[in-house]
């Protein structure tokens, strides 16, 4: 709708192209001034081919105002002495030189309006003076004469003054918009990061799992079979937990406003992933000192979500027999340790996106996330997340 109004807008033949503007203000103070010039009082010179000369000169320089506005004013104020010193009177003759000053103040700036009112004013003065020794000269009319060029200047400038805040406040919008347009589209994109994160994290370590324990079933299949059956009984129980996180992952994504088909994973939900691992042959410990909803929920996922990695990467690289995985309150934040006792280290950020997407998920929540090899062997992931619900937030 926006885009219609603005088109529409732009077909509006208002305002209209300055040349036509130009025509149309000379055509009216023709027919103002021409009549003012036509009729003079009795006893004052009338009007003869020097008054309609001078008349030409102010409204044909009228034709060029917007393109030479301090030029049309010097033409038009010398036509309007040109008047008064030949004799004639009238209260319309000074307009073609009215219009040339508002001009001048409309297109231009202040310094340049305050200039043209310092020229303007005494001239006129002095022309009074001058023109009332031969024609008329009233008690304190020059005074009163160098007033008159102030008023369309001081016009002028209130007019440029509104365009200039006015347009303003236009820009002022086109910024705010642009900006709100940003701030939605860096919404959509962190929203899109965060799926992936969770897709990521739900797929890498069901997969990981999952081919761990179909190499189990694969090598004990003719002389364990007990155990190959309970391998693939935990593979069948980890594709359904996965496809039901995938379904509450991008259940988000539904254009029909539906709910998510699944609760988001927390922190009581460690010890069943800690018993899908048992079949992949890691022997994991876990000891959990937090009440439930003793953190927000997004901590809690975080939480979840680091752990469920760091136990991702320990089954793919560590070649770790033994894991632990502690989760403590220690004041206002959230301790989560994952220790293993392998030989070799996940790879490098540039390589995975484990480490970087462990980091991701405890910056999103304000806390921070340390990786590193341990002394005699092993390698520690520790996080530190915000128990406190401001400081989630």
């Amino acid at each position: 709708m926006n885009r219609s109004l603005a088109r529409l807008r732009d077909r509006t033949p208002w305002p209209p192209p300055p040349h036509v503007a130009d025509w149309a203000v000379a055509a009216v103070t023709a027919l103002l001034t021409g009549s003012d010039a036509a009729v003079n009082d009795p006893g004052y010179r009338q009007a003869d081919a020097v008054t309609w000369t001078l008349f030409a000169v102010s409204v044909g320089a009228l034709l060029v105002r917007s393109r030479y506005p301090v030029a049309v004013a010097v033409v038009t104020g010398a036509a309007c002495a040109g008047w008064a010193l030949y004799g004639h009177i009238g209260e319309l003759l000074n307009l073609p030189v009215m219009v040339a000053l508002y001009t001048v103040a409309v297109r231009g700036d202040r310094t340049r309006t305050i200039r043209a009112g310092l020229v303007a004013a005494p001239a006129s003065g002095v022309v009074s003076l001058i023109a009332g020794i031969d024609v008329a000269q009233p008690q304190g009319a020059p005074l009163l004469e160098m007033l008159w060029p102030l008023v369309p200047l001081l016009l002028g400038e209130v007019v440029r003054g509104r365009r200039e805040l006015v347009r303003h406040y236009a820009d002022r919008a086109a910024r705010a918009e642009a900006e709100r347009e940003r701030e939605a589209r860096r919404r959509v994109e962190q929203e899109r990061l965060r799926i992936a994160r969770e897709v990521h994290d739900v797929v890498a370590h069901t997969v990981s799992a999952m081919t761990v324990q179909a190499g189990l079933a694969l090598d004990a299949f003719d002389a364990r079979p007990e155990v190959a059956r309970e391998a693939m009984r935990q593979v069948r129980a980890s594709g359904k937990e996965a496809v039901r996180e995938l379904r509450a992952t991008v259940g988000v994504l539904r254009s029909d406003g539906a709910p998510p088909t699944g609760p988001v994973p927390r922190l009581d939900g460690l010890g069943d992933l800690v018993r899908r691992l048992d079949a992949t042959g890691l022997d994991v410990g876990l000891r959990v000192d937090t009440e439930d909803g003793d953190a927000p929920r997004l901590v809690e996922l975080a939480a979840y979500r680091i752990v469920q990695e760091a136990l991702t990467n320990v089954i793919k690289h560590a070649r770790a027999r033994h894991a632990a995985v502690s989760v403590r309150r220690d004041g206002d934040w959230l301790t989560v340790e994952v220790l293993d006792d392998g030989t070799a280290a996940p790879p490098a950020d540039g390589a995975g996106f484990g480490l970087a997407g462990m980091r991701e998920r405890a910056v999103a929540v304000g806390g921070t996330v340390e990786a590193g090899p341990v002394p005699g062997g092993g390698w520690r992931v520790r996080a530190r997340l915000p128990a406190d619900r401001e400081a989630a937030q």
